[in-house]
């Protein structure tokens, strides 16, 4: 059943998309109030959720209110916020062949009501989404096929509904696709038995892509790369390992594109179950200060937020596990880089931590939601135009 909560309406809430509230590396003195946008598969709608955190620190650390709920329609799963514009993507599966499973959300920051989606049915769902660095492309990654399909689109950043490209390398459970900081590379990891690291050169005029030779840049063994940040200044890629535990880091070549593994960090012990347990997502501090992964215990009572500190070189220095609700899946960083948002799958939960000065975590607030809630988005809040 949708989750609902009575007392508040059905809206869309706009919010003008920025990102400017880290300086020089230096935390704001208050951490500051932002939305959570997270689309449920069982209930088919959109949550919006405000929290405000308590800047004197005090119980209660954080407050709470659930601001819209809007109906998708189809099983939301994976959503993804454009750069600069106030857009959102978001895709899930469909329910039939003629069903919808992409919609786009045009917010206009006017009002929380004001606003227009598009909804309607692309070749594919995706489990991954991303906007290009010259914002002239969507690409999305579906993980059952494998399959990499690029769209252009408009000034406004709507897509068109047929791919300018589409890759189909023959290995499935494909995870995400991300470009490189330069625009000119995309990397396509394969987690499990299938275990690889593709490489691309990506034409920014054209939306084609040329493989790398050679094309696997061949992780090492049982890691299974998953989700990929880039280091905001050095030549370093990281990946979490959904089953090595570990986060790898790899070194880019910045004019050929190619990745060399460096090393691999490990917040989890070797009281690790071997089996029935995989990372999930990964996300990284603004100021490049702090990277977390998430652990899930899909058959074992193993549930952990894994830190790690990043030095001045890049290295990860593991800061521990923090232990959290059944099955973290998806992982944001607030606005402002002082709180972390993480999706409990099985839990019907979203928890927020926030992140302290030496990188450890505290649970600030747990917002009910639905099982099934897998991505999260956050974004800053600014006063309406008049």
């Amino acid at each position: 059943m949708p989750f609902k909560l009575p007392a508040f309406p059905k809206l869309l809430s706009s919010i003008l998309l920025s990102g400017l509230l880290f300086t020089s590396g230096v935390l704001a003195a208050d951490p500051e109030p932002f939305l959570i946008y997270a689309p449920s598969r069982n209930g088919e709608e959109l949550l919006i959720f405000k929290l405000t955190p308590n800047p004197e620190n005090k119980f209660p650390y954080a407050s709470w209110e659930l601001v819209a709920s809007e109906d998708l329609h189809f099983p939301g799963r994976t959503i993804a916020k454009h750069p600069s514009k106030s857009v959102f993507y978001i895709s899930g599966g469909a329910k039939d062949a003629d069903g919808m499973n992409l919609s786009i959300k045009f917010l206009n920051g006017r009002s929380a009501t004001d606003g227009h989606t598009v909804r309607g049915y692309w070749p594919r769902d995706y489990s991954y989404l991303s906007v290009d660095r010259s914002e002239r492309f969507l690409l999305g990654c579906n993980y059952q096929d494998g399959i990499i399909d690029i769209y252009r689109i408009d000034e406004k950043g709507m897509p068109e509904t047929k791919p300018v490209t589409t890759l189909e390398e023959g290995r499935k459970a494909a995870h995400c696709v991300l470009l490189s900081p330069d625009n000119r590379h995309f990397y396509i990891p394969y987690v499990k038995e299938h275990n690889a690291l593709y490489q691309y050169t990506f034409d920014a005029a054209t939306g084609k892509v040329t493989p790398l030779d050679p094309k696997n840049a061949n992780p090492p063994a049982g890691t299974g790369p998953r989700h990929l940040a880039y280091h905001p200044t050095l030549p370093l890629l990281y990946f979490s390992e959904e089953q090595g535990l570990g986060v790898s880091v790899y070194e880019r070549n910045e004019e050929t594109g190619q990745l060399t593994w460096k090393a691999s960090a490990r917040a989890a012990g070797d009281d690790a179950p071997k089996e029935g347990v995989s990372a999930s997502d990964i996300v990284m501090t603004p100021d490049a200060k702090f990277l977390y992964t998430g652990i899930r215990g899909h058959e074992h009572d193993y549930d952990y937020l894994a830190g790690y500190a990043i030095g001045e070189d890049g290295s990860l220095t593991p800061l521990g596990l923090t232990e959290t609700s059944k099955i973290p899946w998806g992982l944001a960083v607030s606005p402002d880089g002082q709180h972390l948002v993480v999706t409990a799958f099985k839990c019907a939960k979203i928890l927020v931590y926030r992140i302290e000065e030496n990188g450890s975590l505290k649970e600030v607030a747990s917002l009910p939601a639905e099982e099934g809630i897998s991505d999260v988005e956050t974004l800053p809040i600014f006063p309406m135009v008049p």
